[in-house]
C-alpha cells in the first residue's frame, strides 16, 4: 500500500504518542488486565485509521473527455444549482462528495485539461457536510479547462478536523484526467461546480470513488 508523503510525519508522531501512552500504562500498571487489551486494540485501530487517511489507492478507469469523474472517495451529499461568484459569476450545478474517516483522502482530477485558475481561501472549519462549508470553510479552488474550452471548478474543502489542504499542480499546469491533485489532511469534502447543461449521473446518498465514479457527462458545445 502506498502512503502519501504528507502522511509520513503525522503517522510517526501519532505512532510515537500511542507507544508512549502504552509504555506508561505498562510502567505504572504492569499486571495485564482486560483494560490493557482494550487499549491495545484501540491503539491499533486508531493507527489503522490514520494510515488509511493517507493511503494512495491504485485507480484505473477509461479516459472519457465528456465525463467528469469524482474527485474523491466518499458520499454524495449535495446535488444542486448554485450561484458561483468566484471566477464564473453565474449559475453552476454543484455536486459535493464528503469523505468520512474510513475513506482515503487523496483527490483526483475529474477531467483533463489546463489548470487556468487556482486560489486558496482561508476560513473557518465547520463540519464539512454543512451546506455553509463550501463558502466559509478554508478551501482551495481550481478551474480546469479542457481542450474543447469547457471549464469546471473543483474545490478542496477543509472540515472540522482537517487543518491542511495539499494541492500539487500550479496555474498553467497541463493535468491529466485522473491524475492525483493532492489531498486534504484528515478531511473532508470536494465540490465540483459544473456547467448547467451537465448531465448528472449520481444522486444524494450515492457512494463515489475517485476517478472511478462518473459524476456527470458534459455535452460538447
Amino acid at each position: 500500500m502506498k502512503i502519501h508523503i504528507a502522511g509520513i510525519i503525522p503517522i510517526l508522531i501519532l505512532l510515537t504518542g500511542v507507544l508512549i501512552i502504552l509504555f506508561l500504562l505498562n510502567w505504572f500498571f504492569p499486571a495485564q488486565t482486560f483494560i490493557h487489551y482494550i487499549l491495545y486494540a484501540a491503539g491499533l485501530i486508531f493507527m489503522f485509521l490514520v494510515v488509511g487517511f493517507f493511503r494512495i489507492p491504485a485507480r484505473k478507469a477509461t479516459l472519457d473527455s465528456d465525463a467528469v469523474y469524482s474527485g474523491a472517495d466518499g458520499k454524495v451529499v449535495a446535488v444542486e444549482k448554485v450561484y458561483v461568484d468566484e471566477y464564473f459569476k453565474d449559475e453552476r450545478i454543484q455536486v459535493s462528495v464528503f469523505m468520512s474517516t474510513l475513506n482515503a483522502h487523496i483527490n483526483w482530477s475529474p477531467i483533463g485539461g489546463k489548470l487556468i485558475y487556482r486560489k486558496h481561501h482561508h476560513g473557518k472549519h465547520l463540519v464539512a457536510f454543512s451546506p455553509k462549508s463550501s463558502l466559509v470553510n478554508e478551501h482551495t479552488s481550481l478551474i480546469i479547462q479542457d481542450e474543447k474550452g469547457r471549464e469546471i471548478m473543483m474545490r478542496q474543502i477543509a472540515g472540522a478536523v482537517a487543518r491542511r489542504i495539499i494541492c500539487k499542480p500550479t496555474k498553467g499546469y497541463a493535468i491529466r484526467q485522473g491524475e492525483m491533485v493532492g489531498m486534504i489532511k484528515f478531511g473532508s469534502r470536494v465540490d465540483l461546480l459544473l456547467p448547467t447543461n451537465a448531465e448528472v449521473q449520481v444522486n444524494i446518498g450515492d457512494k463515489a470513488r475517485g476517478f472511478q465514479t462518473i459524476i456527470a457527462k458534459i455535452p460538447q458545445a
